[in-house]
């Protein structure tokens, strides 16, 4: 599959056209950012930790019926995805209290919620991804009442599947982000799952096993990184 042009580049990967104008090569960068971009730096090897781990994600996820934008992994930085037209929002399930939700809401980190709260937030950097709710996710025309619906079923079915497949590898899944695209009239995972788009914290310790180390100075960042790699790709 020939790569061509540059078809988009976010903070952590560029998206190229092919020879196939409905698959994309998606390429990941060491690149790392927090605070809408406020920090910014390099996670040595972040690149091929979140496109391998993200491949091997989309493959469990497949084989459990969700459907996902993954072809195939060409190399340990590029995977071969379909062309899907993206949904500008976040999709954030929270399972454990953390991050801007224990800032927000005056919750004090690590407390377990009474059920997973589901949130979305404009994917737009000029205007730091505000939270919307699903009436102004309808009054804007982002997505209809079908897809909203196909949205929040994607995402509460990806937490189910995911927190019970964490848990048999030591690491509890606090919260996560993920994007959503359109194709051929139907809505599919995309983007990433990994380090950088969800919290992970190790079941035994409670130690942090994502970007909060980045954002936080805690160190050991790489490390981490590498760390969920090997626990995904042992399992």
């Amino acid at each position: 599959m020939e790569k061509l042009e540059l078809l988009y580049e976010g903070k952590a990967k560029r998206v190229y056209t092919t020879s196939d104008q409905d698959k994309y090569i998606v390429s990941y960068k060491d690149s790392a950012t927090a605070f809408n971009g406020e920090k910014k730096g390099e996670i040595a090897g972040k690149g091929e930790v979140n496109n391998i781990m993200s491949n091997r994600i989309c493959q469990l996820l497949e084989k459990s019926g969700i459907k996902t934008h993954f072809i195939q992994e060409l190399n340990e930085r590029e995977t071969l995805v379909k062309a899907v037209s993206i949904v500008p929002l976040e999709v954030i399930i929270r399972n454990v209290a953390a991050g801007s939700f224990s800032k927000r809401f005056g919750v004090a980190e690590g407390t377990v919620l009474k059920q997973p709260t589901l949130e979305f937030c404009l994917k737009d950097d000029a205007l730091g991804d505000p939270m919307i709710n699903t009436s102004q996710v309808l009054a804007l025309d982002i997505a209809t009442p079908r897809e909203l619906e196909k949205i929040a079923y994607i995402a509460t079915r990806v937490n189910e599947i995911l927190s019970e497949y964490f848990n048999t590898i030591g690491v509890k899944l606090i919260d996560f982000k993920i994007e959503v695209g359109r194709l051929n009239g139907d809505i599919i995972l995309a983007d990433e799952i990994s380090p950088d788009t969800c919290r992970f914290w190790d079941k035994a310790t409670g130690k942090k096993l994502d970007k909060d180390r980045f954002r936080q100075n805690l160190g050991e960042v790489e490390e981490v990184y590498q760390e969920m790699l090997n626990r995904v790709t042992r399992h």
